[in-house]
């Protein structure tokens, strides 16, 4: 397998998210075992920036899953690329971070992780769908090349026309 060139971005990639947010979820309930049945449930999120713009925080409430989490991102402003790294109320721990940018209106961001004891390959690939729209998807491979969907998340900001 060739080596993944990470995608750059700029400092102002995640602007269109500021604001508050209404998110549809779909989620797997059983990854990368070839199961189909999706788990459908509402969310609302926020989006702040810090430091001018090169880091934000944001946070998404999940109340019939009984669970929230808060991503953190931050820009490297040398190797102009985000990291992102997500923590849920459900156990506390800081997950590692996914790194990428922008080019256009999608963003790649790639990294490793665990998933029930297994190693994964993680992609988040976020989608901008016009000031008041944008998806979200995460992805797990365990060799690098073929990829499941198991989260989409799609945000319609608060108080806009559906």
């Amino acid at each position: 397998m060739t080596a993944l060139v990470l995608p750059q971005g700029s400092p102002h990639d995640f602007d269109f998210l500021i604001g508050h947010w209404n998110v549809h979820n779909r989620r797997l309930t059983h990854r990368l075992s070839g199961a189909n049945h999706w788990k459908i449930f509402s969310a609302t999120h926020w989006l702040e920036q810090r430091l001018g713009g090169i880091a934000n925080i944001d946070q998404m409430d999940c109340p019939s899953e009984g669970f929230s989490g808060v991503s953190v991102r931050c820009f490297d402003l040398n190797q102009r690329r985000w990291a992102i790294y997500w923590i849920n109320s459900r156990d506390g721990v800081m997950s590692p971070p996914v790194l990428g940018g922008f080019n256009g209106d999608i963003g790649l961001f790639y990294g490793r992780d665990s998933d029930d004891g297994r190693s994964v390959h993680v992609r988040f690939t976020w989608t901008r769908l016009g000031r008041d729209a944008a998806r979200w998807e995460q992805a797990f491979s365990l060799d690098g090349r073929e990829w499941e969907t198991n989260w989409v998340m799609d945000f319609n900001r608060e108080g806009a026309s559906a």
